[in-house]
């Protein structure tokens, strides 16, 4: 423990911090899960307006620094192409009935 005041107060605020950055990324998976759920189910629209508003959060978690921007960009891109395959598989299903 230490002894001197002003890292007694930067364990504080590193611990306060350690809470807020390990919820916000909890939330950030749970949301790309929502994401590939509706892509597993091959719902095309449902999973275009999940990746708008994970791709949404994700951006809002680079900003706080809880993500590095590339991280961030790289993840959007992954469900983004997720998405899009979603759309791809549910336009040929329609195509062929």
């Amino acid at each position: 423990m230490a002894n001197i005041k002003s890292q007694i107060k930067r364990n504080r605020q590193n611990e306060a911090r350690h809470e807020r950055n390990k919820s916000v990324r909890s939330a950030l998976k749970t949301s790309s899960k929502k994401v590939q759920a509706a892509v597993a189910e091959g719902d095309a629209e449902g999973a275009t307006q999940r990746v708008r508003e994970t791709a949404r959060a994700l951006d809002k978690a680079a900003a706080m620094g809880v993500l590095h921007e590339r991280t961030a960009a790289r993840h959007k891109s992954r469900l983004a192409k997720a998405a899009r395959r979603a759309g791809a598989g549910a336009d040929s299903s329609t195509a062929e009935s």
